[in-house]
């Protein structure tokens, strides 16, 4: 890897390196944690930096697992003055000073928004905090999270890598993506529609596709072969997900609406967001508002109860015309360990894991298809299971979690800590 990156001296990695992250905790980004963990776990010594303090009401159980300390920078500048205003008087000392300043200005002439110098002010406070041992800046997701990485780097002569996802890697304008990717040691990415796009703007073999991953559950339930015939026995469906736009839940409740009033079902939702109250609302305005259990944001204990608990695992999710779209849903990942069959639109990097053996594929934003697809696996409990089971093996084969952990954790331990040249002025 010496050949791409960014500096003329180096040195191997030593000391810590500093993570960056949008939120911490967050129940939504449990691949986060797990990867922290695993990477700890392979000699890694961490310490996490985040934009923003916590929001949700539960945290995974397993965050818990996590030794790095960890830091929140000033989420809005104007609430800490006296630490944003020490931040720049010790990062003005910084060699690297006046590049990053011309590097955020330039960035600010072509996104001139209070966000972009937000990022540069947590920038100035993680450079003026960053502890000596610190040799590399590591940032999950390419947009707020790799800004200020990229800055606080520039200003302490450090390298820095990122890892994107989904979001992130479509909604960045190019500019800034090819900048970015320009400057980065390395990125990583969990989907091959990701890698491509990414790869396209990058130097030669600086952007990995790296899977999530998981480890499959020991046992897989065996579950009753319940058809849809029995109202005291109805087909269990789940769906889990933010209540945002790009998941579709208004497509998935308008296709569930459009099933045979003698076919029995059931869904629960786990997820929380800004369109769950609508979505309520809709569910009452079709009428099936009654056969809906509405769980909100749950932890993963509650969630892997449920996937042991349901039938079918459907998700509607789809492109937004700003080009936000999903990678591959952890969720889907997730049911499909658990034998659980899946029902999910092609959207995003999806067919990348759901494929006609391990489960079934439909257009997005089309719920009338959704719909014959979800009556005919809700009526065929044997093809349910013989899903499953190829979903499971499928996840266990292509998407093992060791095997992520192992990739990023040589990518971290063979960067160079490198030194920008104005550290020697």
């Amino acid at each position: 890897m010496a050949d791409s990156l960014p500096c003329r001296e180096s040195r191997p990695l030593s000391g810590h390196v500093a993570v960056v992250v949008k939120g911490w905790p967050r129940l939504s980004e449990t691949f986060i944690a797990r990867e922290l963990i695993g990477l700890e776990r392979r000699g890694l010594r961490l310490r996490l930096y985040s934009l923003r303090h916590p929001t949700d009401r539960k945290v995974h159980a397993s965050t818990r697992e996590l030794r790095a300390p960890v830091s929140y920078l000033p989420e809005y500048l104007w609430r800490e003055p006296a630490r944003v205003w020490h931040g720049w008087r010790q990062a003005r000392r910084l060699a690297g000073y006046r590049a990053a300043r011309a590097l955020w200005l330039r960035d600010l002439a072509r996104n001139p928004t209070p966000n972009r110098v937000r990022r540069f002010g947590q920038a100035l406070v993680l450079a003026a905090e960053l502890p000596a041992d610190v040799g590399h800046l590591y940032a999950h997701f390419l947009h707020t999270p790799a800004s200020v990485a990229r800055y606080a780097a520039t200003l302490r002569g450090l390298t820095w890598s990122v890892s994107a996802h989904a979001k992130d890697i479509w909604t960045t304008p190019a500019w800034e993506t090819i900048e970015k990717l320009g400057e980065a040691a390395w990125a990583v990415t969990c989907t091959g529609a990701g890698h491509a796009h990414l790869a396209g703007l990058a130097r030669p073999g600086t952007v990995h596709l790296v899977h999530h991953g998981l480890i499959v559950p020991a046992d897989i339930p065996r579950r009753p072969p319940r058809d849809g015939s029995d109202a005291n026995d109805p087909v269990r469906l789940l769906s889990v997900g933010r209540a945002v736009p790009k998941k579709g839940f208004d497509d998935l409740l308008t296709a569930l609406a459009r099933l045979p009033e003698a076919c029995a079902w059931r869904l629960t939702h786990i997820g929380g967001g800004p369109l769950l109250s609508d979505l309520k609302r809709q569910a009452g305005q079709l009428g099936i508002g009654g056969r809906i259990d509405w769980r909100g944001a749950g932890d993963e204990d509650e969630v892997r109860a449920a996937y042991r608990e349901a039938d079918l695992f459907a998700l509607a999710s789809r492109v937004e015309p700003n080009g936000d779209r999903d990678g591959i849903p952890n969720v889907l990942v997730e049911a499909m360990s658990h034998g659980l069959p899946v029902v999910a639109t092609v959207a995003g990097a999806i067919p990348e894991i759901v494929t006609r053996e391990t489960g079934v594929l439909v257009p997005s934003g089309d719920p009338a298809i959704l719909a014959e697809a979800l009556a005919a696996l809700i009526a065929d409990p044997a093809r349910r299971i013989a899903l499953g089971a190829a979903g499971a093996a499928r996840v266990r084969h292509d998407f093992p979690a060791a095997r992520g952990f192992d990739r990023i954790a040589e990518l971290l331990q063979s960067t160079a800590a490198c030194a920008s040249p104005s550290t020697h002025r």
